[in-house]
């Protein structure tokens, strides 16, 4: 059980510093790899929307079912796994639009804030920046690290309580995520480089906001562990399952559509239930 967990931890630990592969893209790239990021986001969305229909739903009610009996235990799978919707629908409304990480973002437009001709046009050229759009960017990126923070909150506890009752399930989570947060340290980083000047506190600021997702399998870790029943367990793998289903509908499709390549989301999903099915196939 030890190793066990120890895996989980370092699973969510990958993810979440996936953000930092989103800064050095952020640095080095002149334009956004529109293919990439929308196969990617549709890759992530397939193996989160299959791995939670086909797997943690059927696991969870099968454990609140042996404990309540089929009636009740149905009843609270439903209502976990709606209840995980509900949590990250709420996260979701009280971030504000312009920081949420999860809306659509682009190097260049990163690089150049529309109401400022101020910004260089690529991470390589300085530009002098007055004070005031400084403080505004350095804002931006704070508040973008904040918002990240909290969205990675949940979805580290996803990974890791995926990965204690099955590892190659958790390993694939864990890797749809890392690859739906490299948009998000783009995100981050770019702002608080052109309001610092500095590379390094960019990538910091980036790396810290993608440690929320090892921070929630700890929280899980120490204040569910103890109580973790079949009855808990069930519930939380239901609204483990809800809140991958909202990402990947809310979030992660939409935003792989909207970077301008949608038959490349769908090839991506497409792909990722198919890597996700055949994984789960000769692991059976």
């Amino acid at each position: 059980m030890d190793s066990t967990i120890l895996y989980a931890f370092l699973l969510t630990l990958f993810a979440g510093l996936a953000t930092g592969i989103g800064s050095m893209i952020a640095f080095f790239a002149k334009r956004t790899n529109t293919a990439f990021l929308s196969v990617s986001l549709g890759f992530s969305g397939g193996v989160m929307i299959y791995v939670s229909f086909i797997e943690i739903f059927p696991k969870a009610l099968d454990e609140l079912v042996g404990a309540h009996g089929e009636q009740a235990g149905t009843l609270y799978t439903v209502l976990a796994f709606f209840g995980g919707m509900l949590l990250i629908a709420l996260i979701d409304k009280f971030i504000p639009s312009p920081e949420n990480p999860h809306e659509v973002k682009f190097v260049e437009t990163m690089q150049n804030d529309p109401s400022s001709q101020e910004l260089a046009t690529t991470a390589t050229e300085s530009v002098p920046l007055n004070q005031a759009t400084k403080q505004r960017l350095h804002k931006m990126g704070l508040f973008m690290a904040l918002a990240i923070t909290i969205h990675n909150f949940p979805e580290g506890l996803a990974t890791f309580i995926s990965a204690l009752d099955d590892p190659a399930v958790g390993l694939a989570i864990a890797i749809a995520i890392a690859l739906h947060n490299i948009p998000e340290g783009i995100a981050v980083s770019v702002p608080i480089y052109y309001a610092t000047g500095s590379r390094k506190k960019a990538l910091k600021l980036s790396f810290l906001s993608g440690l929320a997702e090892p921070l929630g399998a700890v929280v899980g870790f120490l204040l569910l562990m103890p109580f973790l029943s079949d009855t808990v367990f069930g519930l939380l793998f239901a609204a483990v399952g809800g809140i991958m289903v909202f990402i990947s509908l809310d979030e992660l499709l939409p935003a792989a559509r909207e970077y301008g390549r949608a038959h490349h989301a769908v090839y991506g999903m497409v792909a990722g239930m198919m890597v996700m099915a055949a994984s789960l196939i000769l692991l059976m």
